[in-house]
């Protein structure tokens, strides 16, 4: 299994590298390119191409402003495409969550929050796990253990609070 991460510009670059850093604690093998949704559109389509006859489960698609790149992923592919808005422009990222939530009807591509690439790669985990008990497995323990956390700092509040 494969996820395939693409951004517009190298500048979006530190907000998709925490789409890797989940894809590398589960063990997921990704391929992170750039490539342009406007200016180069056959880069697009040849990666979209290959990484599914790789056997990719989903597409994470980062971009600004007018946000093609997650749409013009999902107009090549029938496998699932998460879009990540980017804040790259003066609106702070709503361009971009407008225009990726904003798909035609028959063209559906997830949207998670402005510069929200780690929940991104938390969904393509959760679709590769669909496949793969293991990982199915591990994504339980990582929810199981983001719980502990929870209670653990509600403990030290509750300690602090009670002196």
């Amino acid at each position: 299994m494969k996820i395939g991460i693409v951004m517009g510009s190298d500048s979006d670059l530190a907000v998709m590298k925490k789409a890797a850093a989940v894809l590398d604690e589960f063990g997921l093998d990704y391929e992170m390119v750039i490539a342009s949704a406007h200016r180069t559109p056959a880069e697009v389509k040849a990666f979209v191409e290959r990484l599914e006859a790789e056997g990719a489960v989903a597409f994470v698609a980062g971009a600004g402003a007018a946000a093609h790149l997650p749409g013009v992923i999902a107009s090549f592919t029938t496998l699932p495409v998460i879009g990540v808005p980017l804040n790259a422009t003066a609106l702070k990222g709503m361009d971009a969550l407008l225009a990726i939530v904003q798909m035609p009807s028959g063209m559906p591509v997830a949207t998670m929050a402005v510069d929200g690439a780690k929940n991104a790669a938390l969904l393509a985990v959760q679709i590769a796990a669909t496949a793969d008990a293991k990982l199915r497995d591990a994504y339980k323990a990582y929810r199981a253990d983001m719980a502990a956390k929870v209670i653990e700092k509600n403990k030290k509040l509750q300690d602090e609070l009670a002196k």
